[in-house]
């Protein structure tokens, strides 16, 4: 019987390095990532039924300093609501006026901005509460191997 491979789900963070809240984003992603590496992975001499049993939410963790696509904003906008706009994009009063503001003035994006693409969520700003929710919301590993 063949099992095909799920990889990892990715998260993106839209990262601006200049500003601290996008900074401790990166922080609080990379402990978290570092953490579901490091539970996932027991000592492969000892007894392999927990290791079988046992959850995780590891993913594989994507930053950039880019601004999204008009196709990422639009379906970062789909993921938070489009009365959201204004929260992603500089002044803007919808997702049309969001995708032509940033396809105008990439400045105008508001970092940071956290995105689950494998399971539609993101989350708009440093929010750690939201952030670890939609980390622990990631689908779970149980199955024997």
């Amino acid at each position: 019987m063949f099992r095909f491979y799920k990889g990892l789900d990715t998260i993106t963070l839209f990262h601006r390095p200049s500003l601290p809240s996008s900074i401790r984003v990166l922080t609080l992603l990379k402990q978290a990532s570092a953490h579901a590496s490091e539970t996932a992975t027991e000592d492969q001499a000892s007894d392999h039924s927990h290791q079988n049993k046992m959850q995780r939410t590891e993913f594989e963790l994507n930053v950039t300093e880019d601004p999204p696509t008009s196709d990422q904003l639009r379906t970062i906008l789909e993921y938070v609501g489009g009365t959201r706009a204004k929260d992603v994009v500089d002044g803007a009063r919808n997702e049309g006026d969001a995708i032509r503001t940033l396809s105008q003035d990439p400045s105008k994006f508001k970092a940071p901005v956290t995105v689950d693409w494998n399971n539609g969520r993101a989350v708009i700003g440093e929010s750690e509460s939201e952030i670890m929710k939609m980390i622990s919301q990631l689908p779970k590993e149980t199955d024997a191997v």
